[in-house]
């Protein structure tokens, strides 16, 4: 039974997290990314791949420099990659749901950037990952961001027929 509650227990710094991510939310971006920033470093070094990830996902999301927030949301990157690589007690199918957000991420910071082709091509990554989203709010949330995104960088599709993207107009002739 103890065993059974430990599994089911609420993760602290998950938690915390929740909670720096609602101030970010509540407008106070300077002190959610001071509040954040000393969680990393109280962890990060020494941390779980899954409290690195989601630390480094929102730390992005709190950085007024492009060139910052692409660099934290690569570090996001690399923990998930750490967390399919087998972390104990991760469900794989749920890190999977992972990589939809975090291309969009990189999408969107590679086109702040002036760099469209690393958009492209992380805007691609992030419509073939969205398959592993779910049919609610979340899942629609962030096919609509992708969409979005898909529609302020033309040229993201593949070629026709790979029955994913928004349709290309054909020209009239």
């Amino acid at each position: 039974m103890a065993e059974r509650q430990e599994q089911t227990a609420p993760d602290a710094l998950l938690t915390r997290i929740g909670q720096i991510v609602m101030l970010h939310r509540g407008g106070d971006r300077e002190e959610a990314r001071r509040r954040l920033l000393e969680l990393w470093a109280e962890t990060a070094e020494s941390g779980d791949a899954l409290h690195r990830c989601t630390l480094a996902h929102y730390l992005a999301d709190t950085q007024d420099d492009p060139a910052d927030e692409l660099a934290w949301d690569l570090r996001a990157l690399s923990a998930a990659d750490e967390l399919t690589d087998g972390r104990p007690g991760a469900d794989p199918a749920s890190v999977r749901g992972f990589y939809p957000s975090l291309h969009l991420s990189l999408a969107a910071d590679y086109l702040k950037l002036d760099r469209a082709d690393a958009a492209r091509s992380h805007l691609r990554r992030a419509r073939r990952a969205a398959d592993t989203l779910p049919d609610d709010g979340y899942g629609t949330g962030v096919r609509a961001a992708i969409t979005r995104l898909e529609l302020r960088l033309p040229d993201t599709g593949p070629s026709e027929g790979d029955g994913w993207g928004p349709p290309r107009q054909r020209p009239e002739r």
